[in-house]
């Protein structure tokens, strides 16, 4: 073999070594790239449904209110409110629990004073909906009973929070119930009990008036179910 063609064979390697360095160096950047832009995408996807899901669970809806605590009357009370959020209440509080029938607002509002969540709904709302709010209220410090009148198909009420609600897989459920339920920073007697109290229903009369005082009866004397 010549020089020449000697020569001429190495440049030829050379180009062929160089130009497969070249495809090896495109395929390498396609990679990262694609690489890159399926990261990309996968962050984008990520960020909107955590935006999307802190949206679903936001608690903006909640209207606060400002009564206080302690105050205590035998009498029907007036409420502002539907169902009620606070203010005015009987001396007996309503057992913790789930009822199918209304109860008085009197007592409802006493259990809330002592850190329950009270959810109400409307009576014609399906039977599927209401076993899954009998699911979420069989925990302690719940209420779940029917009201008639609701300005949605469901309320969910803690002293003086409140939020409407149209399904009973509304995410902001669950976050309610978590901020409201026994927060010792809007309960106004926080580790009150939500038991040994009174179990009757709009049914049953409020319990008759007894001696004046500022004190709870005891749990003892309230009349059963």
């Amino acid at each position: 073999m010549t020089k020449e063609k000697a020569q001429a064979r190495r440049e030829h390697l050379a180009r062929m070594r160089a130009e497969q360095k070249r495809k090896e160096r495109r395929a390498a950047l396609l990679m990262w790239g694609i690489g890159g832009l399926v990261i990309v995408v996968l962050v984008a996807l990520v960020a909107v449904y955590v935006v999307n899901d802190r949206s679903a669970k936001s608690l903006s809806a909640v209207k606060t209110y400002t009564y206080k605590g302690s105050d205590h009357s035998w009498n029907k009370v007036s409420y502002k409110e539907t169902p009620p959020v606070g203010g005015q209440h009987n001396f007996y509080w309503q057992n913790c629990g789930i009822y199918d029938k209304p109860i008085h607002n009197e007592h409802g509002v006493h259990s809330l004073e002592h850190g329950a969540v009270w959810i109400t709904y409307r009576p014609d709302l399906p039977k599927a909906e209401v076993d899954k709010l009998k699911s979420i209220a069989s925990a302690d410090y719940m209420l779940l009973s029917p009201y008639p009148g609701l300005p949605s198909k469901i309320v969910a009420s803690s002293w003086n929070h409140q939020i409407t609600l149209d399904s009973a897989d509304d995410p902001r459920l669950p976050e309610f119930v978590k901020k409201y339920k026994q927060n010792p920073t809007t309960t106004p007697e926080y580790g009150a009990s939500c038991s040994g109290g009174i179990g009757t229903t709009e049914e049953q009369p409020l319990p008759p008036a007894q001696q004046e005082t500022t004190q709870e009866p005891m749990p003892s004397t309230a009349p059963s179910s």
